[in-house]
């Protein structure tokens, strides 16, 4: 199974601020700031970013939110920044972020699955009778400044097309996020120095230390 982490304080001593998505503001439908990305919470094992916590300032009750990283995009109305198609009163009614559960598989499997739920049920209009969901008009997610073209054509006002789960980065008119794209190669390549702290991370698997000690028998033969 596997586990995350987030970065906290970690400083990418040969990345400036241009290139560190933390501290990039977060925008939402009709333009709205919903806050700045605050921190990434990551796969321990390959270092993808999964989610992105956006810290509010304050007009959230729970302080901070995360977002998936397949549903944020480059912003096409302020460089170097980001875009999700939600609204307040969405983010409002997902269930609140605890960093603390982050630290816990258990924890995170928990709230991650009651995530998921209100995010299909909520924010996605998930449709019931199908597997595919409602997202908005290519007029609004312009306007919020995502530069996400549905795939499907607007119908009524309404475009469906399927949840993403795709890598985001590569698609849309505003093309590659250059900030993102070297953020998450750095902490690729930082990946091991990271995670060194972590205690799942250091417990050595029973095929690497049966290996190694066949390594040093042959050394010392």
């Amino acid at each position: 199974m596997a586990h995350y982490g987030i970065l906290r304080d970690y400083q990418f001593a040969e990345m400036g601020d241009a290139d560190d998505v933390r501290g990039a503001e977060l925008y939402g439908l009709n333009g709205d700031k919903l806050g700045k990305i605050d921190d990434v919470i990551f796969d321990h094992a390959t270092g993808e970013i999964r989610f992105v916590v956006v810290d509010t300032g304050g007009w959230l009750r729970s302080k901070k939110f995360i977002v998936p990283a397949a549903e944020v995009r480059p912003s096409t109305e302020h460089r170097d920044d980001f875009a999700v198609a939600l609204t307040k009163q969405q983010i409002e009614r997902l269930a609140p972020y605890n960093e603390k559960d982050v630290e816990s598989e258990e924890k995170w499997a928990d709230y991650e699955r009651r995530y998921r739920s209100d995010w299909e049920t909520g924010p996605i209009m998930h449709r019931a009778a199908t597997d595919r969901n409602i997202t908005p008009t290519t007029k609004q997610q312009l306007d919020a400044g995502s530069g996400v073209l549905p795939t499907a054509q607007e119908d009524t006002g309404t475009s469906v097309v399927p949840m993403r789960t795709e890598s985001f980065m590569q698609v849309g008119p505003s093309g590659p996020s250059q900030r993102w794209v070297t953020f998450e190669d750095r902490l690729r390549q930082r990946r091991s120095e990271i995670t060194s702290t972590c205690m799942l991370c250091r417990v050595e698997p029973a095929e690497t230390a049966s290996e190694r000690e066949r390594d040093e028998h042959r050394k010392a033969s």
